[in-house]
């Protein structure tokens, strides 16, 4: 597996490699580290070469110390790369050039109008085609939930974890949730035996989702801990059983949706990025 560390420097981002490498399984780690000046004015003018010097060799610093951490948690440094500009941009063209499996980054968990400011994990959680393992604070890196609602991403989600993580010795959760019928279309909602029957059927499938998911750690040799059916709104009810269970990463699917359709419609994936605690971990379909 190969995955690009995405660093500034700060202990945020510290905190995704640590608790990575409590996950990690046959990994090459490349580190990005990016002197972004785009947030300054476009009237501020860099014009002393010592300031850009300067810079650069904060950046130099950042890289060899975070090849040091990566050796010291057991894990292969690979590539260190040193951008000026955007970080996302930076970071989505490194992506685009060596391929990698998972892009890992710290976040800083911002919420109220900030979440209007964008960040870079943010933005590069919700690229096209980018899987991304996003960490907001240091952990204990043994439960692990799986979010599933039965759909192709959701089993591919699962497919990838299995091929990227190193799940022996971690307690593994799953969950599905169904929708309650205050949810559902008004017109729906107004014939109770027609609701009996949708729930009725919501719950057959779930159940036949959890335990084909079952079966599947199964014959893996994995054991899980426990396998529950939620009721009501998925990202929430995702979130408080996360936090119940002391979960330290959910892994969930996406179904790559356009930013419009993320912007007017929101996401599982993404409420649970940024809102729960605890590190997410979202794949992303190979279609993009």
């Amino acid at each position: 597996m190969k995955v690009l560390f995405c660093t500034d420097g700060s202990k945020i981002s510290y905190n995704a490699l640590y608790n990575f490498s409590k996950w990690a399984k046959d990994v090459i780690i490349d580190v990005i580290c990016v002197i972004d000046w785009s947030f300054l004015p476009d009237n501020v003018k860099l014009e002393a070469a010592g300031f850009s010097n300067s810079c650069a060799n904060v950046a130099d610093d950042i890289l060899e110390y975070t090849k040091d951490e990566i050796t010291k948690l057991g894990m292969l440094c690979g590539e260190t790369v040193k951008q000026c500009g955007s970080a996302v941009e930076s970071i989505i063209e490194q992506s685009e050039k060596e391929k990698y499996d998972i892009i890992l980054l710290g976040s800083h968990g911002k919420k109220g109008i900030q979440k209007w400011l964008g960040s870079v994990s943010r933005e590069i959680a919700y690229s096209d085609r980018l899987t991304t393992y996003i960490s907001k604070e240091e952990n204990n890196g043994a439960r692990i939930l799986f979010a599933t609602d039965g759909t192709d991403s959701a089993n591919l989600a699962v497919t990838k974890a299995l091929e990227y993580l190193n799940l022996e010795n971690k307690e593994i959760f799953l969950c599905t949730v169904n929708e309650t019928a205050d949810m559902l279309f008004l017109n729906g909602t107004l014939d109770s035996n027609w609701i009996m029957a949708i729930e009725e059927q919501q719950q057959k499938f779930s159940m036949k989702s959890l335990n084909e998911l079952k079966e599947r750690f199964k014959h893996k040799g994995f054991m899980t801990r426990e396998e529950v059916v939620l009721s009501g709104n998925p990202a929430q009810k995702i979130m408080d059983y996360a936090k119940g269970k002391e979960i330290d990463l959910i892994v969930t699917g996406s179904r790559g949706k356009t930013k419009m359709q993320d912007f007017l419609l929101g996401s599982v994936s993404k409420k649970i990025l940024e809102n729960a605690r605890c590190d997410v971990l979202i794949v992303k379909g190979e279609e993009g």
